[in-house]
């Protein structure tokens, strides 16, 4: 095949081709994890990094519930206890002195993004497959931890985002669940006393 002085061999259509199936492959996976997979909503913590490969884009730290996990050490976690001092319920805050962190592994549950943390894995390197890192930040209560890996969401260059949000106002992604790898995101909506609006970026 020519175009014009640009001569394409047989190898580079092949390798064109290659990498067109690959892509394919990708993105057909993808579509058929986001309708089969558990979707969710969660809150977010999110900052608006802009780099000049990659384009515009919103870099978030995604809000688990951490209940149900225990943390690496008892002496990391505040229940809160009855008069007679007795632990009461399953809630905890995060008493460390810096943040504490843990591989767990994520799933949806309650309509929540849940994070199970894997016992005795701290050490453990690579980290157990599947397991994401968590973070629990001092003064933090249980159900506020964090995904340490950041989520990003892109969005078109010139789109107006609601930063930095004002009181009472909350950032909310929807994501998948996939069996293997981090939430993937599908859209935004945000939280203001109480209503709740979809962002659509134009």
């Amino acid at each position: 095949m020519r175009l014009g002085k640009i001569t394409l061999s047989g190898a580079s259509i092949a390798l064109l081709v290659i990498q067109l199936a690959v892509v394919s492959l990708i993105a057909a996976k993808y579509l058929h994890q986001r309708w089969s997979c558990p979707r969710v909503w969660t809150r977010t913590i999110v900052y608006d990094p802009e780099m000049v490969m990659r384009g515009r884009y919103l870099s978030e730290q995604l809000i688990v519930d951490g209940c149900k996990s225990t943390l690496p050490s008892a002496k990391e976690a505040r229940m809160p206890r009855n008069v007679d001092g007795l632990p009461v319920g399953a809630r905890f805050s995060v008493n460390a002195a810096q943040a504490v962190r843990f591989p767990a592994t994520i799933k949806v549950e309650g309509n929540k993004l849940v994070a199970l943390r894997i016992p005795d894995s701290e050490n453990v390197q690579p980290m157990p497959p599947g397991s994401q890192m968590v973070a629990a930040w001092p003064g933090s209560s249980c159900e506020n931890l964090r995904l340490e890996t950041p989520v990003d969401f892109y969005i078109p260059e010139h789109a107006a985002i609601p930063s930095p949000l004002k009181a009472g106002q909350e950032l909310w992604i929807e994501v998948t669940v996939p069996p293997k790898g981090p939430p993937r995101p599908i859209q935004l909506a945000l939280k203001d006393a109480g209503a709740w609006r979809p962002l659509a970026f134009q």
